[in-house]
């Protein structure tokens, strides 16, 4: 049995679906992407049994197969290789693969693909469409806020809060979070569920940053992804999402507006000076005029700067983990950002002061008890 396909076309492919293979799998034979071959066409699959991802690519075969190929030889060959026709022949008694181009030959053996894991079927309990640029930005306005602590498995996923006219996209570890709302996808129902952090980066890397549309079909255990030939399928987080909205603050009688990467830079050179264990820094704001301080008391290190801003309300001061600043104002867009503040023992809110057509986005980050000097 053969077939035979562009080099380059069947490297970028495997690439695609690289990512769900884990190395030193519990069983063997998941180290493997399955080759599928039918009607002209190779099925890719490959799966960790929690997150699983297929591509298809037309070849030249006459030939049916299902065969398990080694996924790291395989990819070593062909990135080694120049643009070329490569033929694949398969020993059907025993599932030896053979590789072979217009220099050279070489032999990897492989394994039967019926002992492959099947994968999960769609059963069509709900379902939306949104355009491939539109999910990348959400995952990335959001994921860099959820949560690592196993024993708060809850927190460690991005929660989809789907709505009639709108879906919430929702990530935090409790000491920040993210609320990413896009108005222009409408799913018609109220649902949710958690997707779990690994298959969001796998889905960050496979996802086009073009208008191709991603069908998202979903059910109680697993959701699928489908976009142009790729799909990629993970397990659901079974776990139920704290009450989000109940800790977002909604009486913030101080606003501060500042440009954003003027705060930004601030923070990073404030922060150099910061304690290595709480990397707190300090924000005074008086009138028109924002003080960033930070010291490291067991080091002798400290730092201040002082940057104009637009403040309406009551002098504050305020501590917040520096880290926890830098990650939300570098994940913002635009040129302002608005932060909204009730109380220095209260969380605080940043918020883009204009917002993109058919989204809106609110961060918000707990404060750090402040040690007077």
């Amino acid at each position: 049995m053969k077939f035979i396909a562009s080099s380059s076309e069947l490297l970028q492919h495997l690439l695609t679906v690289n990512g769900a293979i884990m190395s030193k799998p519990i069983i063997p034979i998941l180290e493997n992407f399955l080759f599928d071959v039918k009607d002209g066409e190779v099925t890719i699959f490959s799966t960790d049994l929690e997150t699983s991802m297929t591509t298809s690519l037309q070849v030249d075969t006459k030939d049916s197969m299902k065969v398990a190929v080694p996924s790291k030889m395989v990819i070593d060959i062909l990135r080694s290789l120049p643009e070329q026709s490569v033929t694949f022949n398969v020993d059907s008694s025993n599932f030896s693969i053979e590789v072979v181009n217009a220099n050279g030959r070489y032999k990897m053996a492989g394994q039967d693909g019926v002992d492959f894991p099947t994968l999960p079927e769609k059963s069509g309990e709900g379902s939306f469409t949104v355009p491939s640029n539109i999910l990348l930005r959400a995952v990335s306005k959001t994921l860099f806020a959820a949560g690592t602590d196993e024993l708060r498995l809850n927190l460690t996923g991005l929660f989809v809060e789907m709505m009639p006219d709108y879906v919430n996209f929702v990530a935090t570890d409790a000491n920040k979070l993210v609320r990413y709302t896009r108005n222009d996808i409408a799913p018609q129902v109220n649902n949710s569920f958690i997707i779990p952090k690994k298959p969001l980066n796998l889905l960050k890397t496979a996802l086009p940053n073009d208008e191709t549309p991603v069908v998202v079909d979903y059910n109680k255990t697993n959701v699928f992804f489908s976009f142009g030939n790729t799909q990629l399928i993970c397990r659901l987080l079974d776990e139920k999402y704290p009450d989000y909205s109940a800790v977002i603050p909604t009486n913030n009688s101080n606003t501060l507006n500042i440009n954003r990467m003027d705060f930004l830079s601030s923070i990073n050179r404030i922060s150099i000076f910061a304690s290595k264990t709480t990397h707190q820094v300090r924000l005074k704001i008086a009138g028109s005029e924002l003080t960033i301080s930070a010291e490291d008391l067991e080091m002798a290190n400290e730092a201040v700067e002082r940057i104009p801003c637009e403040y309406s309300g009551e002098d504050m001061e305020i501590g917040f983990n520096a880290r926890f600043l830098k990650e939300m104002l570098s994940t913002m867009d635009g040129e302002t950002v608005q932060l909204q503040l009730s109380q220095p023992n209260r969380a605080g809110l940043i918020v883009p002061t204009e917002n993109e057509t058919n989204e809106d986005m609110t961060m918000l980050i707990m404060p750090m008890m402040l040690n007077n000097y």
